[in-house]
C-alpha cells in the first residue's frame, strides 16, 4: 500500500506477456487433461472482475469458463450447500474461474444473516474437507483474496455511481458493505482460520492498484502450476480452388445493416 501506480505502458507490456503464458497454460491443461479451479474472492469493488477479464481475455471459452452463479433458487437452497458448485467443476482439459464461490457463505451470507448459525458452522467444518477432496481428486485449486482499503473501496463505489456505463456493477448490498466494513473484516478473519489449509492455501492480492494486482495475481498463478509449452502441429493455408462460376445473389436492402460508420469520418 502507498506505492505509486504501475505505469500504463509497463503494465500493458507485462500483461500481454503474461496473457501469452496463460495461453500456453491453457494448451497444456487441454493436452494433459488437467483440471484447474481458480477462486476469486474479496471485498466488493476489490478488482476481482477486472482480474478475471484479463485472465480470460485471450483464452478459448470452450476450455476456460467463468462461473458467476446467481442467488440460489428455492430448490438449490434445499440441497447440500456445495451441490450447485460441484456441477460447475471442470472436466479433463478445462479451467474454471469462479467469480465468487462457495465462500459466499463465509462472507455475505454470514454478515447479512442469509444463513443460520448452524449452516455457517457446518460450512466452516465441511469446506476444508470438500477442498481436500477436490485436491485429492487431482484438481489444481487456487484461491485468491483481493484486499482493498475502505477508502479505496468507497472511491471506486463513488466512481461507479457517477458512471452510467458501470453503474450496473453497483447494488444496494454493495453500498451496505460500507457500513458493515468491520463485520466483513471479522468474517474474513474467521474464514481464514478455518479454510487456509496446506492443501488449498489462501493467497492475498493487494489490490489498491488494480494494475499491480492483475500482474501479481496472474504471475503468481502461473508460478504455481508446472505447465509446459505444448508443441502444436504446423498448419498451412490451403490454396483456394479455381472458381466454378458461383455468383453471389443481390443483397436485399431491407435486411442489409446500414453503414452508419461511414458517417463518422
Amino acid at each position: 500500500m502507498g506505492r505509486d501506480k504501475l505505469p500504463r505502458k509497463l503494465y500493458e507490456k507485462e500483461l500481454l506477456r503474461l496473457q501469452g503464458e496463460l495461453v500456453k497454460l491453457q494448451e497444456w491443461v487441454r493436452a494433459e487433461g488437467q483440471r484447474v479451479v481458480v477462486l476469486f474472492e474479496g471485498r466488493d469493488a476489490a478488482g476481482k472482475g477486472g482480474a478475471i477479464k484479463r485472465v480470460s481475455e485471450y483464452l478459448n471459452p470452450r476450455v476456460t469458463r467463468i462461473a458467476a452463479l446467481p442467488a440460489p433458487t428455492e430448490r438449490e437452497r434445499s440441497q447440500w450447500y456445495f451441490q450447485r458448485y460441484v456441477q460447475h467443476l471442470p472436466a479433463a482439459g478445462e479451467i474454471v474461474l469462479f467469480d465468487r464461490s462457495w465462500y459466499n457463505r463465509a462472507g455475505v451470507e454470514r454478515v447479512m444473516d442469509f444463513c443460520t448459525q448452524e449452516e455457517y458452522t457446518r460450512f466452516l467444518h465441511q469446506c476444508p474437507i470438500f477442498e481436500r477432496l477436490l485436491v485429492e481428486e487431482g484438481i489444481l485449486l487456487r484461491k485468491y483474496w483481493f484486499s482493498v482499503s475502505d477508502e479505496e473501496q468507497e472511491r471506486r463505489f463513488r466512481a461507479r455511481l457517477d458512471d452510467p456505463m458501470r453503474r450496473w456493477k453497483l447494488s444496494e448490498m454493495d453500498l451496505e458493505s460500507v457500513t458493515r466494513w468491520e463485520e466483513y473484516s471479522r468474517a474474513k478473519d474467521e474464514m481464514l482460520v478455518h479454510t487456509d489449509i496446506p492443501e488449498a492455501p489462501w493467497y492475498d492480492v493487494e489490490s489498491e492498484d488494480k494494475r499491480r494486482a492483475r500482474i501479481n495475481m496472474i504471475s503468481h498463478l502461473l508460478s504455481t502450476i508446472p505447465y509446459q509449452e505444448v508443441r502444436r502441429t504446423r498448419m498451412e493455408m490451403p490454396r483456394r480452388p479455381p472458381s466454378t462460376g458461383y455468383r453471389r445473389p443481390p443483397r436485399r436492402l431491407e435486411t442489409y445493416v446500414p453503414d452508419v460508420a461511414a458517417d463518422l469520418g
